[in-house]
């Protein structure tokens, strides 16, 4: 699913209007319905009261139309103006008028009026601002938006919340608890920076041309189920272990050997033929027992990987997890570098030892995928302002070294050369150690499978987050670990063949 600009939001709107011959008042009220139809289902009670703010834009005008569909639906409404501005859109004006066939008021909000009287179990709708939003907020406009965080109701916002940008740091904004956006998901909805204005997002169809949006470039990209279905390739019924792909993994040192029992279990769980594990020699008996499935090759030295030989060609290699950063086993990583063309996957202690050693960095094989989380991706590219500077950084450092880059987070991103994609699964239970070598063993088999760089990993990183979404039907967050990530794989595999 395309995420776009609002400039090419804007260009969206004004083409469907264009190929379907509506008036964009006619598409005010296809989006306004759509809330409408949300809001009296989720609040099912018909004794909800509802409390409009609209600004004098196009967003404030779906408002209106929001508020004389629930008024002439019998519900309990009460609008208040915002005039943030002289420059009411027509639109607006439109349906400001037709408030009187329902014989619905308003109230006008201005510096010098007292905060309405809400109850805290009644509803606010913030039709405010839209996505066209340049300039901060400032003034009796900034308080207004404070007090309605302040109040406890519960609090939805059309299209965005009011105050957020789409393109840049958002200082502030309203803390929604539900925001209704229409036809795509913005990327500012899924930045941690945000995380405070957005509780939960409900993506609503309003019909807009699907050539439009087909035609309308963009490098921006929310990956959902419907997407994963596009990239899988279901497995041949005449494939064997030898064509669905050899993986090797290297790490694992004293004390953390579970990280390649973790890494080596996931691999083949999502779909590899071959799993082979190089460990220490400490971790041979560990490996042997508790993933029966993979061989094992071993380092000579008992406590760590000092030097990293095998005698077979995998079709993909994740190396870091677990292995620390021994000064030789930096030596030895960087001799396998110098000697290595196959396929990467990096993770964990791997990565640190690269942000230590940036020149090694042009050794690495293209189309590597990287898996840092938060503190290892800054430790390789440096501090940033805001989540849309680091994008832009990452951006920058998976061109110019021709990698695959993840930014592990609750929306995890995938960026490549070209495009940046938006993971749509999982939630805080994978937030427990030893999920992240259970994600680079499953990006690296998907790799060994024949998947491009950008498919492993946007299949990985979505297999791994569905199975915690499928698991709190049966646990808790808080009980759920890593080696339940493996457990529910196979589930993820059969949603996918519904």
């Amino acid at each position: 699913m395309k995420i776009f600009s609002a400039e090419k939001i804007k260009e969206l709107d004004k083409s469907t209007i264009a190929k379907q011959q509506i008036t964009s008042l006619e598409l005010m009220e296809r989006a306004a319905l759509q809330a409408f139809l949300w809001l009296v289902n989720h609040f099912q009670d018909k004794k909800t009261v509802y409390h409009i703010f609209c600004g004098v834009g196009n967003n404030g005008g779906d408002g209106l139309v929001i508020a004389r569909m629930l008024k002439q639906n019998y519900f309990d409404v009460h609008v208040y103006i915002v005039p943030f501005n002289e420059n009411f859109s027509a639109d607006f004006n439109s349906n400001l008028g037709r408030l009187k066939e329902c014989n619905l008021g308003y109230e006008v909000i201005n510096e010098a009026t007292e905060f309405p009287d809400i109850a805290e179990n009644n509803v606010i709708i913030d039709a405010v601002f839209g996505i066209g939003l340049t300039r901060e907020l400032a003034g009796w406009i900034q308080k207004l938006i404070q007090k309605i965080n302040y109040h406890q109701s519960f609090k939805v916002s059309i299209d965005v919340p009011s105050g957020l940008f789409l393109d840049k740091k958002t200082t502030i904004a309203i803390h929604s608890d539900v925001v209704l956006t229409f036809q795509l998901p913005k990327l500012a909805f899924y930045l941690p920076d945000n995380e405070y204005f957005i509780s939960e997002i409900v993506l609503l169809s309003i019909d807009l041309d699907e050539n439009v949006m087909e035609s309308i470039p963009t490098h921006y990209y929310y990956t959902d189920l419907k997407e994963i279905k596009k990239r899988y390739k279901p497995i041949s019924k005449f494939s064997h272990k030898g064509t669905q792909g050899h993986v090797l993994l290297i790490g694992g040192c004293f004390g953390k050997i579970g990280a390649m029992v973790l890494a080596s279990q996931a691999a083949l769980r999502s779909g590899c033929g071959l799993a082979t594990v190089f460990v220490p020699k400490c971790g041979y008996e560990i490996l042997q027992t508790a993933s029966p499935e993979a061989m094992v090759m071993t380092d000579e030295n008992y406590h760590k990987i000092t030097n990293i030989e095998f005698n077979f060609q995998p079709k993909a290699i994740g190396i870091g997890m677990g292995i620390g950063q021994d000064t030789k086993t930096a030596e030895a990583f960087y001799h396998f570098l110098n000697n290595n063309a196959i396929p990467l996957v990096i993770d964990a202690d791997a990565l640190n030892i690269l942000s230590e050693n940036q020149d090694w960095l042009s050794l690495l094989p293209k189309n590597s995928i990287l898996t840092p989380h938060p503190r290892e991706l800054e430790r390789l590219i440096g501090n940033w302002e805001d989540d849309f500077d680091k994008i832009e950084k990452v951006k920058t450092f998976a061109k110019t070294y021709h990698l695959v880059v993840l930014i592990k987070g609750a929306f995890t991103l995938i960026i490549d050369d070209k495009n940046v994609y938006v993971n749509s699964s999982g939630n805080q239970a994978l937030a427990t150690g030893g999920s992240g070598d259970v994600l680079s063993g499953m990006i690296t088999s998907f790799r060994a499978q024949g998947y491009s760089a950008v498919d492993a990993a946007l299949l990985g990183v979505y297999f791994h987050g569905r199975t915690a979404d499928i698991a709190m039907n049966d646990m808790g967050y808080e009980g759920f670990i890593a080696s339940d990530i493996i457990k529910y794989l196979g589930r993820v595999f059969f949603e996918l063949k519904k």
